[in-house]
């Protein structure tokens, strides 16, 4: 049976471990978890959200939830409150509303329905999949965008959340429709406060050291730091946690006092196409 550390380690997504080799910032990256060619449909309209529905499309997962592009897919053991909490919380990041850039929003989830953006779930730290399962994993995980997971029923399930809808919304969404300033490369405005955020020791990424693919662990280094820059500049990380992680910077005033760069970036496209969630919506993680 495959275990829950080996997909992790499939998404590349690891955990601090002892650590011998300085990691460094290369001009290599791989956009290992991100299709390359645009292969879903585009509908005609892109703030759909459906229901939860039984499904065989992407096994081993068995239902599965739309909203505005993003497919979200569980297996019977998760439930259809966290589902649909998920899918309200990623209503309320793209809202259609006053000081929000209607276009661009539209060719940010385009590009998510584009890319056949897809976030699996699963129910606490514990799960397993089958020999069977994994193979049906690695079809489903080949043939769409999916670049971390959300686990139910965990500690700091508000981050939990948030951070893994973000991975996908900055892995696919604003790498395509801003690739100059978040794309997924070494030319991207992402990467240069990115090498400065980490020159000035305010990100530490020597826990990416079990990435031994260069050019995977340098995506993971920037889609990391492409949560934290939001994650800090939606004030979340005070209320919600964690006090204590490879990112040095508690809240929004702190990063603008000292990576002005990282916060023009947020500042300059995020705040046009989304917005910070709703203490109430979040509030249903923890209720």
């Amino acid at each position: 049976m495959i275990k829950r550390s080996t997909i992790i380690m499939t998404l590349t997504i690891f955990f601090c471990s002892c650590i011998d080799d300085k990691v460094v910032l290369t001009d290599a990256v791989t956009l290992d978890c991100v299709l390359s060619e645009p292969m879903g449909t585009i509908p005609d309209d892109l703030y759909h959200v459906g229901e939860i529905i039984e499904s065989e499309h992407y096994p081993p997962f068995t239902k599965e939830l739309n909203v505005y592009g993003i497919t979200l897919i569980g297996r019977d053991d998760i439930s259809d409150d966290f589902m649909l909490n998920i899918a309200n919380t990623i209503i309320e990041m793209f809202p259609q509303s006053a000081g929000i850039d209607t276009m661009l929003q539209k060719d940010l989830l385009r590009n998510i329905h584009k890319y056949k953006t897809v976030i699996p779930l699963f129910h606490g730290e514990d799960w397993v999949f089958s020999p069977e399962e994994e193979e049906e994993w690695d079809i489903t995980a080949g043939e769409n965008s999916v670049c971390d997971i959300i686990m139910e029923n965990i500690p700091n399930q508000v981050m939990e959340v948030v951070e893994h809808i973000l991975h996908h919304v900055t892995d696919v969404g604003l790498h395509y429709t801003f690739p100059d300033k978040w794309g997924l490369s070494n030319s991207s405005t992402l990467y240069s406060v990115t090498e400065k955020a980490i020159d000035d020791d305010y990100y530490d990424i020597q826990q990416y050291s079990d990435i031994d693919d260069v050019g995977v662990r340098m995506r993971v280094i920037l889609q990391e730091y492409a949560y934290w820059i939001i994650y800090t500049s939606w004030d979340l990380r005070e209320k919600y946690g964690p006090q204590n992680s490879e990112w040095s910077i508690m809240n929004s005033v702190e990063l603008l006092d000292k990576l002005p760069d990282s916060y023009q970036l947020y500042n300059d496209t995020v705040v046009k196409v989304m917005a910070c969630p709703s203490d109430s919506t979040l509030g249903s993680f923890i209720d």
